[in-house]
Formats: structure tokens, C-alpha cells, sequence
């Protein structure tokens, strides 16, 4: 069984020039819909256990300046009371004046993080850039429910 193709009688199949964009609009509404879906699933706040890291553990500095805020907020530099107000004139002599050396900055898991901001910015504003934040190892980690 044979089949012509071309008859020789004019040429029915034109070549056409215009484009089908149908497929193309319906591409683009499934990729619309898919970025709607998933562009609020992507900024959901979503609840961080900031205390425990899993960083390797960097070289204590010889004599370290520890700055720690507890639980009630209250700011001790090692193991002495600062005031906020003094915070600064307390850096400056236990660094005695180094402005680049780094400061230790120890949380209680339960401060909120506006009031931790808050402690850097007041280290910053007393000219201490160099602030290296203190967790726990993974391994020294309590289990967390």
C-alpha cells in the first residue's frame, strides 16, 4: 500500500505564520500560580534554636573578655555586674583601652533577640567591632524536645 503526498495539484500545506502562544500562556499561568503558592511558604517565620552551633571551635584568645547577659538582662563583664550605662567605661579597662580586641558575647537562650541586638549595639556605639558570639558545641547540647 502506497501513499502520495504531494498530488501536484496546489500546495494545501502552506507553511503558517503565525505562532501558537496558547501553550506558551498556560506555561506561564502554571509558573504564576506555583510563585504564588510558594513566595509566602518561603517567608513563614519558622522557630530557631540560635544557642547551639555546629561550628568548629575557634583558638581561645589568651585572656578572654567575656560579656554575658542573663536571663533577667542584666549584663555581667566576667564574672562582675556592669550597669548598661557603664558598659562602655568596663570594656575599656578590662581591654585596657584596645578597642580591637574581641569581646565574647555570652546569651541565655530565653533572651529575645531585640534585647541581644540592643547589648551589640551598645558594644558598638563603645567602639568594639570585633564581637564573637558564644554557643554551645552539638555535642555538649542538651537534647531539645
Amino acid at each position: 500500500m502506497a501513499v502520495k503526498l504531494n498530488s501536484g495539484e496546489g500546495d494545501d500545506l502552506a507553511p503558517l505564520a503565525d505562532i501558537n502562544v496558547t501553550p506558551f500562556i498556560d506555561v506561564a499561568l502554571v509558573l504564576l500560580i506555583i510563585f504564588m503558592v510558594a513566595a509566602p511558604l518561603s517567608t513563614v517565620d519558622t522557630p530557631v534554636d540560635l544557642p547551639i552551633s555546629n561550628a568548629a571551635s575557634q583558638p581561645r584568645p589568651k585572656d578572654p573578655v567575656f560579656l554575658s547577659i542573663g536571663r533577667d538582662l542584666s549584663l555581667k563583664l566576667g564574672e562582675a555586674e556592669v550597669a548598661r550605662g557603664a558598659l562602655a567605661d568596663a570594656l575599656d579597662r578590662a581591654t585596657s583601652g584596645d578597642h580591637d580586641a574581641r569581646i565574647l558575647l555570652r546569651a541565655d537562650r530565653a533572651i529575645p533577640y531585640g534585647d541581644l541586638m540592643g547589648v551589640m549595639n551598645a558594644l558598638r556605639r563603645a567602639g568594639y567591632l570585633q564581637i564573637a558570639l558564644v554557643g554551645l558545641d552539638l555535642g555538649d547540647a542538651p537534647a531539645t524536645p
